[in-house]
């Protein structure tokens, strides 16, 4: 080795090891800063039975947690609070065993909340399969492996400050029996009323924060954060430097999906839309349309723009050539994964086991994914006389992200025709972007998450049918769409669509930008002529063949 390398060398590996040390004191100090408040008895025997409502105090263990509290108005026919009072007087082993059915109600919930998350954090390996089935064979590791570390690296940046944005001012998780701890919500007063931008508790799941409802609710949170993070990865593969994608990875899981998910899910000032100005229920959307999906396809635009499209996807007169993907089966095979994980995203929303509506928002989500495959196929079929594999796969999806938001609230011939649009959509918004605004999007992910995340919403505010959502968002009285008499409703989703389509795209493309502007973005032509693979993530997905490789 020559002097020069191996100072060169040297140099690296007091820079890296800086930096980790640098790391490692941030989070000694860190923990302690954030153990402020004493946590909840975590051993020997339960608390006596209370009908009082929990304090916020952090219970690791979950002894104290579930109780005779969660069983008061839980169904149409269970005792009052003040019903509960009074036969505590005389039937004392009542109480007691109302204590025990309270905990067991909310073991359920856990359990329920907990099993749902596995299942979309295995949609991650439906992602991986779709995007790098989409993708050139010679860019299969690459695009593999930003399917894996975005899992990886949101994790990290939720853990940090991520979660404790979006829910740290939360103030509670009923249906977990806790969450009280998350009582920090950064806001502003307007028009004397209050609005609420990012939440202040749960910074690295510590201090009072340290709370096993809290530790569900991150779990779940974070899968739902990761989807959002991998939707940008498939619009802009096979150019898109590793280093680059690192650096979104942790602002997108810290930053850019946080901040819009408390607005609607944190108790921010979309979601008090309805109590402040009579709008409904607020913005809302039941499990993601607009805050995971949209936020995706979004900030996927963005991405794309500053990125520029693939070498050759274009030709001199404009036109659009065609990129075949390397293996339709992987990403056919993962498109059906998806539509499995899907289940547990829609149904899992509820935060609750014990919430029979889960069925209904079941049934929707299959429908409406039959729905736009179909749709999708019976477009590409009657205008090029054959039905598109692929395009019919996007259908399929398209259907399960604009089902997500209203999946709670309407019925099934409104998640049929719901699910029929979107694959429609699918297909016009595929073309627009490729053959009017010039984009490449390998996998349609813009159009897909992005323009059938809008539909989503606004399907909520038009066919939400008064059957569910009686107190959502501190809102008396079930939600209701515009053809079912709330046009205020129907507002509220107008409003947070396009605060949704204003926000992430303005911070997507600044930070995008500045990517660019101090690393850069892209790979350098003759990295994305060769291949991927080898040059950035050092290993090639399929070695032993031979690849067919164009001049662009």
């Amino acid at each position: 080795m020559t002097p020069g390398k191996e100072y060169t060398l040297k140099s690296t590996y007091r820079k890296y090891f800086g930096g980790l040390c640098a790391l490692l004191l941030a989070l000694a100090i860190a923990t302690p800063l954030f153990a402020a408040e004493k946590p909840a008895m975590t051993s020997g025997q339960a608390p006596a039975v209370t009908v009082s409502t929990p304090l916020a105090k952090p219970d690791p263990g979950g002894i104290a947690t579930g109780g005779v509290a969660d069983i008061a108005g839980s169904s149409a026919n269970a005792p009052t609070r003040e019903e509960i009072d009074r036969a505590g007087k005389s039937e004392p082993l009542a109480v007691k065993l109302a204590d025990v059915i309270g905990h067991n109600r909310i073991s359920i919930n856990f359990a329920w909340t907990l099993v749902c998350g596995f299942l979309v954090m295995f949609m991650q390996v439906g992602f991986a399969l779709v995007e790098t089935g989409l993708c050139r064979a010679k860019n299969a590791s690459h695009t593999m492996a930003m399917n894996m570390m975005i899992y990886c690296i949101g994790i990290l940046g939720f853990w940090a400050c991520g979660f404790a944005i979006q829910m740290g001012g939360v103030g509670g998780l009923p249906t977990l029996g806790g969450g009280q701890v998350l009582n920090g919500e950064f806001s502003f007063s307007l028009f004397g009323k209050s609005f609420g931008l990012f939440g202040t508790k749960g910074f690295f799941l510590s201090g009072g924060a340290y709370d096993m409802a809290v530790f569900a609710a991150f779990l779940f949170q974070m899968v739902f954060m990761d989807t959002a993070a991998t939707i940008p990865t498939g619009a802009m593969a096979e150019r898109f430097k590793f280093s680059a994608f690192c650096i979104y990875g942790f602002l997108m899981a810290g930053l850019i999906y946080p901040l819009f998910a408390n607005w609607v899910w944190g108790g921010g000032w979309l979601s008090a839309l309805g109590a402040n100005f009579g709008l409904g229920h607020g913005h809302v959307d039941f499990a993601g349309s607009s805050v995971v999906h949209m936020t995706g396809g979004v900030c996927a635009l963005a991405g794309v723009l500053a990125l520029g499209p693939r070498i050759g996807k274009f030709a001199k007169d404009g036109s659009a050539r065609p990129i075949p993907g390397h293996h339709i089966p992987m990403a056919i095979t993962g498109t059906l994964i998806l539509a499995f994980g899907w289940f547990g995203f829609n149904t899992g929303s509820t935060l609750a086991g014990t919430d029979l509506r889960i069925g209904v928002v079941a049934v929707n989500t299959m429908l409406a994914s039959a729905a736009g495959a179909f749709s999708a196929m019976l477009c590409m079929w009657i205008k090029y006389g054959k039905p598109d594999l692929t395009m019919s796969a996007n259908g399929l999806l398209a259907g399960l992200v604009a089902i997500t938001a209203p999946c709670a609230f309407v019925n099934s011939v409104a998640a049929v025709g719901i699910g029929l649009f979107a694959g429609v959509l699918c297909c016009v918004s595929v073309f627009f972007f490729e053959r009017i605004v010039k984009i490449d999007d390998p996998v349609g992910a813009i159009s897909v998450h992005g323009a059938c995340g809008a539909w989503g919403v606004l399907a909520l505010g038009l066919f939400a049918d008064g059957t569910y959502g009686n107190g959502f968002n501190n809102v008396k009285g079930m939600v209701k769409g515009l053809f079912y008499g709330d046009s205020g409703q129907f507002f509220a989703q107008c409003i947070g669509t396009l605060t949704n389509i204003i926000y992430v795209f303005a911070i997507s493309y600044t930070i995008f930008r500045l990517i660019d502007l101090t690393i850069g973005m892209r790979v350098s032509p003759e990295v994305e002529l060769e291949g991927l693979d080898r040059p950035e993530v050092a290993v090639e997905a399929y070695p032993d063949f031979n690849q067919r490789k164009t001049s662009f």
